[in-house]
């Protein structure tokens, strides 16, 4: 047949290949328009564009997925797992790795391109390994339209997610999650409310009352053992920056940068900083703060904060109370934010709740099973499914009510609330959403936990400031950045150390600001903001 087509008239040809073309296309419209609007995957199993289950014919998915230390894999009994398995027909191969011996295991892996079908958890790869390995990875927007559902209607609902998500060539290729219940501010003042009690003080509101209550805390010996061993304020390494948020500077993804009327700001060099920089040496300058926070690592200053005799630290920031506090810690509460000498508060934060996240599923581009994964991260993105996810699942670890809402459980006898939760579910990782608007249904003990952080949000959630973004970077930016921001770092935390043991900032400081810029402190400033340019430019 071949060799007499090769003869036929030109016309003739014309005509065959449109004939030809029309049955391919009759061919197709047939396949779309089938009553269950099925289309063959590359294992001839009947693949499902909308309902259940999401193949008529089992596959199996490889999912890469990290847990912290030996968390292993306790997870995978949540009953809400095992049902999507066999709702869906999407058999899951977990591979679960260590975050102990995961930077290994990371480099050999983006090395050889080996790649399993999908990527599960923010933990995994990094903004970095992400943009600079992209051929690994499949952009997702057409797959969000087509297959996904709920997490775009997730998206319309909370553009800050959409915004986050996008990387800089304007694609999407990793998923975010809204994670439930989560409070707007980071971390809060914490007190010593006993010693506070014994020297008859009241909870210090303003930079001047704190300042007040170091030096009581200090002089007078608040935990009675008769000695002068109280710590008003300790850390390690180096001042913790939370400690100087009453003067307008508040940091939670610690890159320097803040949004003061819209515009991205390098806070080491502005008049804030200098202020606030000041004050903390007149802290440090008459032993109102640890004289070694500078030297001690973090086991040093733990041995002070759990000191087995008595309470030796009267103020931290920290995210809950009994953080860190050991025997003590019932002896701390959280108090409101602190105001700073303008006379305002200023809370670092997250004013839409700390709750998003991004990089929490890709699918690899040697996945011949891309729609079905798709629609298989698609059923994380509802309410129900996305508290089972964080928390455990619906009569294990959650009860549902007859109203529609859904109560914690205690968690065994010798568990921590957060250890349960993290046993019987992915956690923080993996893709999930849940409204704001829900979050009125899920009932949480406000003793402990999740629910404890939620009471003491009430502190600061309304002085939360508007924070830098987590905005992503282009791989030639991220070739930069590494160089800039190891100089310029290096250099402003040990000029901030110097300048709050010894003082004389005044007289530094034009020194200082030049030499920064001189390791390439407008170049920085500029990629970050660029990065928010684009960020806040995503519709």
């Amino acid at each position: 047949m071949g060799t007499n087509n090769k003869k036929r008239p030109h016309h003739l040809k014309w005509a065959f290949s449109i004939m030809m073309a029309a049955i391919l296309l009759l061919n197709l419209a047939g396949c779309s328009g089938s009553k269950n609007n099925e289309a063959k995957t590359d294992t001839e199993a009947a693949f499902n564009r909308e309902g259940l289950p999401i193949v008529n014919e089992p596959i199996t998915l490889d999912v890469l997925t990290v847990r912290w230390g030996n968390m292993g894999d306790t997870f995978l009994q949540n009953q809400w797992l095992k049902d999507l398995e066999k709702e869906t027909n999407v058999k899951i191969n977990w591979q679960i790795m260590s975050s102990n011996d995961w930077g290994e295991q990371k480099s050999i892996m983006l090395a050889s391109g080996t790649l399993p079908d999908i990527i599960f958890g923010d933990i995994v790869f990094s903004d970095s390994d992400i943009v600079n390995n992209l051929s690994y990875f499949r952009p997702l927007d057409d797959y969000i339209d087509q297959y996904m559902p709920n997490l775009k209607a997730a998206l319309e609902e909370t553009p800050e997610m959409k915004k986050m998500s996008t990387f800089p060539d304007g694609k999407i290729y990793s998923l975010p999650a809204r994670l439930p219940s989560r409070p707007k501010a980071s971390i809060q003042p914490i007190i010593n409310q006993t010693w506070l009690d014994k020297l008859g003080l009241d909870v210090p509101d303003n930079t001047d009352e704190l300042y007040e209550v170091f030096k009581a805390f200090k002089d007078k010996d608040p935990n009675g053992n008769g000695k002068a061993d109280e710590i008003p304020v300790s850390g390690s390494g180096n001042i913790s920056m939370d400690l100087l948020n009453p003067f307008g500077i508040t940091d939670i993804n610690a890159n320097s940068m803040m949004v003061i009327d819209n515009e991205p700001v390098y806070y080491p060099v502005t008049e804030n900083y200098k202020e606030a920089i000041k004050w903390a040496h007149k802290l440090y300058s008459e032993g109102l703060i640890d004289q070694e926070i500078f030297t001690q690592d973090s086991t040093m200053s733990t041995a002070k904060h759990q000191n087995p005799d008595a309470a030796l630290i009267g103020f931290s920031n920290q995210w809950v109370p009994d953080a860190v506090f050991g025997k003590w810690k019932d002896q701390y509460i959280a108090i409101p934010s602190i105001a700073g000498p303008d006379g305002k508060r200023y809370q670092g934060g997250e004013p839409q709740g700390m709750s998003l996240r991004r990089n929490e599923f890709l699918i690899t581009t040697s996945n011949k099973h891309p729609e079905v994964s798709a629609r298989w991260a698609d059923q994380f993105y509802t309410n129900e499914a996305s508290i089972q996810n964080f928390w455990g699942a619906i009569g294990t670890v959650i009860q549902k009510n007859d109203d529609g809402t859904f109560t914690l459980m205690n968690p065994p006898e010798g568990t921590s609330a957060d250890a349960w939760y993290w046993e019987q579910s992915v956690r923080d990782f993996g893709p999930k959403y849940v409204s704001p608007s829900f979050e009125k249904n899920i009932i949480l003990d406000e003793t402990t936990g999740d629910g404890l952080k939620l009471v003491i949000d009430k502190l600061g959630s309304d002085y939360v400031t508007t924070p830098f973004p987590n905005v992503m970077y282009s791989a030639e930016e991220f070739q930069e950045l590494p160089t800039l921001t190891t100089d310029i770092d290096g250099f402003v935390g040990t000029t901030r150390a110097k300048w709050i043991s010894e003082g004389n900032i005044d007289a530094e400081w034009d020194a200082y600001v030049k030499k920064l810029n001189d390791m390439g402190l407008e170049r920085l400033i500029e990629i970050r903001k660029e990065a928010y340019q684009r960020y806040i430019s995503v519709k």
